[in-house]
């Protein structure tokens, strides 16, 4: 890369610094209490909720796990559970079968090699059965309070809307773009944030609630 070209991407990436800045802060005014919507009181089930949540609400897993909690309330109890008793039960979460094998795969590798507790190492996370990135990276950030970036399907509309990710769908390559824009401090809550603002404003399925979107006046709107 010669000279001049890497003076323009300095240039570009100090304007997508700025302009990540100044989207942090004003979804923090407009989304103070953004967190996670799926409902855990230890990190095991956060893991078993992830996993249900592909291509499923969390509204719908938060329901669906209560009654797998019912019968298999500890880690012991879904390794030790037959995958078909599993699949009974989260099956209206979707793939059910693909999600009851590796539940059970998980928590009998938590059982076996981590002593039944959840790793805090992001590689160590990688190894469970079903978790990838985006999982590895709430359980790291809302779990551990670890620098964090989940990479769903809102953070990736949204931030490829903003302008700050050019075109790029990929979510490990859209992770690695907003490592080196935001802040890692802001990296986990910001993309709560981003859930709210995509649920609530910069819609999917419907066309984008420009008018009353707090960053109107300074989104690229690449919709």
């Amino acid at each position: 890369m010669g000279t001049k070209a890497k003076t323009v991407k300095i240039k570009n990436l100090k304007k997508k610094k700025a302009l990540a800045l100044e989207i942090i802060e004003r979804l923090k005014d407009a989304y103070p209490n953004s967190d996670c919507t799926l409902d855990y009181n230890e990190a095991w089930k956060l893991l078993v909720s992830v996993r249900l949540a592909a291509q499923c609400t969390d509204a719908r897993v938060n329901v669906v796990v209560k009654g797998l909690y019912e019968k298999f309330p500890t880690i012991e109890a879904l390794a030790d559970a037959e995958v078909s008793e599993i699949e009974m039960i989260v099956r209206p979460c979707g793939l059910g079968h693909s999600k009851a094998r590796d539940i059970n795969a998980c928590m009998k590798m938590l059982r076996d090699e981590f002593d039944k507790k959840v790793p805090d190492d992001f590689k160590a996370l990688l190894k469970l059965p079903g978790v990838g990135r985006k999982s590895a990276n709430l359980i790291m950030g809302d779990v551990f309070g670890k620098p964090a970036i989940v990479t769903d399907t809102h953070c990736i509309r949204l931030t490829n809307r903003m302008g700050l990710v050019d075109d790029e769908r990929e979510p490990k390559k859209v992770e690695m773009i907003l490592w080196e824009l935001i802040p890692p401090e802001e990296g986990n809550q910001f993309c709560h944030r981003l859930v709210d603002h995509g649920r609530e404003i910069c819609t999917a399925r419907t066309k984008p609630y420009c008018d009353r979107c707090c960053l109107a006046d300074i989104c690229k709107k690449q919709i």
